[in-house]
């Protein structure tokens, strides 16, 4: 019995093909099912009544071959295992949730020919792919990491085997979910791909969103990063490690970037010249080779906020050039301490490469506009339902139009109103380390873009929430955020909207606030504030959530805890049969909002704040340009968070305001570190 066709689902044989592939196969087979037979090597044959004939050996799809003449996998080998599966089971019939009907990623015709409601002689309809006989579906006990090393040499051969080991012996990261009842397909998110194992124990069933060409290496280190998981973390469902990894030293790598920062700490931006532009890009040039590629992109943030503020630019704030300075101090820190973490989780050794997808299926979220001196910003938010990730497509435009206007502009093929709102299918996309994805030149024939009917509770469970306190949950257990992953789109979500609460307005701040529910009654903040980059972002919003555009069903956007609370800045809606994007409307007058006055400032995250905004003024005037009252200032700061009771902040606040008193060398920037990360982190956290 050949137990890998029984374990294939109509998801699995979509994700290894396409969903409009299988429906038509489907369909063909309810009309006309082939003639079977088994060899003594396992092999299944299947004689369609119109001629082909195609054969199915063990080791998945890509040894399937069929005179049909069709390159690559063709609806035929496709409806043998739906036969075969329908032979062994006669009996069963196929629950719902095994019904792939939901829209197709084929091609129009394809499209077409699988539509469900054929008519049957016994007068049955067909649903939908499956229809009659199910797979078993995949043992959620099962772990990739029992697959030997002799078992992945003989799948991918002695070449990829030695490839994937290099990367094992410089270290990577990955993040493995196991199968659960829910979702019973494992798999890992590597730092260029996603692997899922559809077959338990065969590793010719295995999809990735990768190029065909360097899946193969990226299967051992899928299986290698399971095994990681099995041993330090034995079930947990959902878990990040690290694997392999060979120390070089005890330093970071950092030591050049680290004399930078202290520059600017000691110098301050305001008394920094063009000079350290060269010291700037010799540093940029030394993480380069060495792979570092989170804090190289914290240096090239530090080097456009100082290049912002010698440019009078308006997007310079002071609390972000402090903030990549203790990054890097953070960063080195963590490696470099005796119970260090991965080299590869905290610097991003190894995850420069960019990586080709094959055909991708990408559900966009919505847009957000924004200004950056005298350019806008646009940047679309993408869910890759196969990688269970959010990626982001950006786009620069030199000018002032606001966003209505540049929702007319071109991006590739389509409008970005139209890619901002719809369903991307492609062969052309390139997905970076830090999850930014372009399209390729010369490709973008290979793309498409359909209307989203925004169905995003059919995106992966990990990308929606519905329980807003298993949300708050789920930010607690975050790293803290100065050594995370520098990955784009880390906290985009999609909510589930139960009820509206209540909508005001705040004229001073310009603030629209919303108070949400989910299904248990638990309470979530929108809260979206106007920018003359997007104008109708605050009417359409306002419109949206008072009922005004049908039934408001999801919201997706950047998530964060505030004062205990759930805070989302949205950036579209879900609403009737279609998506909202408040960015790209154009200004109107909703007169649906409720003026209020802005409320009081939380204590506990106002101290926070003020301290922090005080001590980022030492990488602006620099160190060695404080002025005499400034340790008096720091002196009341720490009082005051004493009496909130956050005493160690304090007493690292008091520690540094120490080092003032007399020479202002190493001791002080170390202190200034130790109190600006404790500031990030609680703010973060309260």
């Amino acid at each position: 019995m050949r137990t890998d066709l029984l374990a294939l689902t109509p998801d699995s044989l979509a994700a290894l093909t396409n969903r409009g592939l299988v429906k038509r196969a489907a369909k063909e087979l309810d009309n006309a099912a082939p003639r079977l037979r088994t060899d003594a090597d396992g092999t299944v044959h299947g004689e369609f009544p119109d001629g082909p004939t195609a054969g199915l050996p063990p080791g998945g799809l890509d040894a399937g071959r069929c005179t049909c003449g069709a390159t690559g996998v063709c609806r035929h080998l496709i409806g043998v295992i739906m036969a075969y599966q329908r032979a062994e089971r006669p009996d069963e019939e196929v629950p719902v949730e095994q019904r792939a009907d939901r829209p197709s990623e084929g091609s129009p015709a394809e499209q077409r020919a699988g539509e469900p409601g054929v008519e049957l002689p016994a007068g049955r309809r067909v649903e939908g792919p499956g229809t009659g006989r199910p797979p078993a579906r995949p043992s959620v006990s099962w772990s990739p990491g029992q697959v030997t090393d002799d078992e992945l040499t003989a799948r991918i051969g002695t070449r990829m085997m030695a490839a994937a080991r290099r990367t094992e012996q410089a270290g990577y990261t990955a993040r493995v979910r196991r199968a659960t009842a829910a979702d019973p397909v494992p798999q890992v998110e590597l730092a260029t791909a996603t692997v899922r194992f559809l077959v338990p124990g065969d590793l010719g069933f295995v999809h990735t969103d990768t190029v065909a060409g360097s899946r193969d290496e990226i299967i051992a280190l899928a299986v290698w990063a399971f095994r990681a998981a099995d041993d330090g973390h034995p079930g947990v469902p959902d878990v990040r490690v690290d694997v392999g990894g060979v120390e070089a030293g005890t330093g970071s790598g950092l030591e050049r970037a680290l004399a930078l920062a202290a520059t600017v700490l000691h110098d301050g931006a305001t008394h920094l010249g063009p000079s350290l532009q060269t010291t700037v890009a010799d540093v940029r040039r030394h993480l380069d080779d060495a792979g570092l590629r989170w804090p190289l992109l914290a240096v090239d943030d530090l080097a456009e906020q100082l290049t912002a503020y010698h440019g009078r630019g308006a997007h310079y704030r002071p609390e972000l050039l402090a903030g990549h300075i203790a990054e890097l101090h953070a960063r080195h820190r963590t490696v470099t301490r005796p119970d260090a973490t991965l080299r590869s989780s905290v610097l991003g050794t190894a995850e420069a490469a960019e990586t080709p997808l094959r055909r991708a299926r990408l559900d966009s979220l919505g847009c957000r506009v924004r200004a950056l001196g005298d350019q806008r910003i646009a940047e679309v938010y993408l869910a890759h339902g196969a990688g269970a990730m959010v990626l982001v497509l950006r786009r620069h435009w030199d000018g002032d139009a606001d966003g209505a206007e540049l929702s007319r502009r071109r991006i590739a093929t389509t409008t970005l109103s139209a890619l901002a709102a719809g369903n991307l299918v492609t062969e052309s996309a390139v997905r970076s380390a830090s999850r930014t994805v372009r399209l390729a030149t010369g490709r973008i024939s290979k793309t498409t873009v359909s209307p989203s009917r925004g169905a995003w509770d059919e995106l992966p469970p990990s990308l929606v929430a519905t329980d807003f306190a298993a949300l708050a949950r789920e930010l607690d257990t975050l790293a803290p955020r100065p050594i995370r992953p520098r990955v784009e789109a880390e906290l985009v979500r999609v909510v589930a909207v139960a009820g509206v609460e209540s909508v005001t307005y705040a004229p001073g701040d310009q603030r629209l606030d919303a108070v949400i529910l989910d299904r248990a009654g638990h309470a979530a903040t929108v809260s979206a504030t106007h920018t003359g980059a997007a104008p109708g972002r605050l009417d359409t919003l306002a419109a949206v959530l008072a009922g005004a555009e049908g039934e408001l069903r999801f919201i997706s956007g950047i998530v964060r805890r505030t004062a205990g609370n759930i805070v989302i800045e949205p950036v579209g809606l879900a609403t009737g049969d279609r998506v909202v994007v408040p960015d790209l409307r154009p200004a109107g007058n909703s007169g649906r909002l409720t003026t209020t006055d802005a409320p009081p400032r939380e204590p506990l995250a106002a101290a926070l704040t003020d301290t922090r905004d005080l001590l980022a003024e030492a990488p602006h005037r620099g160190l060695n340009h404080l002025p005499p009252t400034y340790g008096g200032r720091l002196a009341d700061a720490a009082h005051r968070l004493t009496a909130l009771g956050l005493h160690r902040v304090a007493q690292a606040v008091t520690a540094f305001a120490a080092t003032l008193t007399g020479d202002r060398d190493q001791r002080t920037e170390h202190a200034w570190v130790d109190a600006y990360l404790r500031l990030e982190i609680a703010l973060d956290l309260c």
